[in-house]
């Protein structure tokens, strides 16, 4: 990426500024957030434009209110929060272009901060309408994306926007996270091994095939195996399978044969009654699940194996879960994992929720190279595609 691009030898003193956040936190019944890791990661762009007397703009999304307001995704409580994170009052606006955003902008002075209300309360959004991207433009006078984890969406707030300004920068979370990932992918140590897990191939299918060509190893762990398993003619029991996958599964089977790397898949696993953390549960051989059981976690041979490769490598990518960790009956395959590439001297770069949460839970997260904040986004990345938020900001500088 372009050093033009950064907010390097970049000055916002004077300017109203417009920036693109990932906001999109979980919140509880209370409307408490209950992780706020995403609003901590855009705390450096922020406090660097303040810091030069920028007057800035902050919008985000939060959940899927399908283009009508509903109270239960407004960002109130994230202003609040960023609000004591800031140690000064954020402004919120009820509105995104409405009379109450165009009015708070207009009062801004040089360090105040104001949050608009959930961009997804606007249809025009997600349809990257252009009227509400002029409409969102005409607020300010420059453009900051510094959200990484929306850039993989062709929305007004990341693409139509840009055109208004004519171009815009990458925030310092953004660049952090290009940089990292661009590394790992352009000139990464070796051994490079890569780990996936997850639930379902189909989400994951771009990613395998990028990778076959270009790490050594490959890992597949979680509930996608049991779709490789039953085309391989395994008996899965009642474990979960992906069957709209499976030809994509014969075709990750026929590329790996030709590929660099050698794709490894569980020869053990931990099965269960049920769906259940109580549930009876055993170890057996891939090749023996009975019916009636599913398949629920790596089993030891597994976790041998795996983590003997891991030992290895000097660089690592790793998306997804080795199982159900969310019970933990059936979390030691993914907790192995954790602290084997916790471990390790290698370059590591792990992403997903389910990932990142599993990392913090075993309080590893200090000893990862880099977690990414970015979901749909990584993996795009991963697939060897181009961004659409990014892509908008190179083309139009």
């Amino acid at each position: 990426m372009s050093k033009t691009l950064n907010l390097n030898g970049w000055n916002a003193g004077g300017k109203t500024v417009l920036m693109r956040v990932d906001f999109n936190v979980p919140l509880d019944g209370e409307r408490n957030i209950t992780d706020e890791t995403r609003i901590l990661a855009s705390l450096p762009s922020i406090k660097r434009i303040v810091a030069q007397g920028g007057k800035l703009i902050l919008m985000s999304h939060l959940g899927r209110p399908k283009g009508k307001i509903d109270p239960a995704f407004s960002l109130r409580p994230v202003a609040d929060r960023l609000g004591d994170l800031l140690d000064c009052p954020v402004k919120f606006a009820v509105d995104t272009v409405g009379p109450d955003a165009r009015a708070k902008a207009a009062g801004l002075h040089p360090g105040e901060v104001l949050l608009l209300e959930n961009l997804r309360f606007n249809p025009g959004e997600t349809t990257n309408d252009p009227g509400f991207a002029r409409a969102l433009g005409e607020l300010a006078d420059c453009y900051v994306n510094d959200a990484f984890g929306t850039a993989h969406r062709a929305h007004a707030s990341t693409v139509g926007v840009v055109e208004h300004f004519g171009g815009g920068r990458a925030g310092l979370l953004m660049e952090k996270e290009l940089e990292h990932l661009g590394a790992l992918l352009s000139d990464p140590g070796r051994p490079f091994v890569a780990i996936l897990g997850g639930a379902k191939v189909s989400g994951k299918v771009e990613v395998i095939l990028n990778l076959l060509d270009r790490v050594d190893t490959l890992l597949l762990g979680g509930g996608m195996v049991f779709t490789f398993f039953k085309e391989h003619g395994l008996n899965v029991g009642t474990s979960l399978v992906d069957d709209e996958s499976m030809a994509m599964v014969r075709e990750i089977t026929a590329r790996a044969k030709q590929s660099r790397a050698k794709l490894m898949l569980p020869e053990d696993c931990i099965v269960a009654s049920e769906f259940n953390d109580k549930a009876s549960k055993k170890t057996v051989l891939v090749t023996d699940i009975a019916e009636g059981w599913m398949g629920l976690d790596i089993g030891p041979v597994t976790i041998k194996k795996f983590t003997e490769v891991v030992a290895g490598a000097r660089a690592i990518f790793w998306n997804g879960p080795m199982g159900a960790f969310e019970m933990d009956a059936f979390s030691r395959g993914t907790m192995a994992m954790v602290q084997k590439v916790a471990s390790s001297h290698a370059l590591t770069i792990v992403g997903g929720g389910d990932t990142d949460v599993a990392v913090h839970r075993a309080g590893a997260s200090d000893n990862i190279s880099y977690i990414s904040t970015g979901g749909g986004a990584f993996l795009m990345l991963m697939e060897g595609k181009e961004l659409p938020g990014v892509v908008a900001l190179e083309a139009k500088v």
